[in-house]
């Protein structure tokens, strides 16, 4: 996708073009953090446990990743569905995930 900002000066009309990252092929799977250390992490995104966001009850995490599901994420048994990237945007979103009296 590419956006285009147009803005406007006294001299003339500029364009700026921003391109837009895609994250079609990008899939999310959430997860108990009692398999952690199941987790295999040159097959996803994140590079350790300790770079893993939890939830707030510090019970669950997530992982990404691009293509087919990694074997170590297949083997996980309390995996969710797949999620995509505007969906686990919503589930973030929530207050499993996000306290909504924090202050900004």
């Amino acid at each position: 996708m590419e956006v285009r900002l147009l803005t406007r000066s006294p001299l003339a009309n500029t364009e700026l073009k921003l391109n837009i990252m895609h994250f079609e092929n990008r899939h999310y799977v959430v997860f108990d953090l009692t398999e952690v250390d199941t987790i295999d992490f040159s097959e996803v995104m994140e590079t350790s446990a300790d770079t893993l966001r939890k939830n707030l009850a510090d019970t669950q995490s997530f992982v990404k990743y691009e293509g087919d599901q990694p074997p170590s994420v297949a083997a996980l048994t309390t995996k969710s569905q797949e999620y995509t990237h505007a969906e686990i945007l919503a589930l973030l979103a929530g207050t499993d995930w996000t306290d909504p009296n924090a202050e900004i």
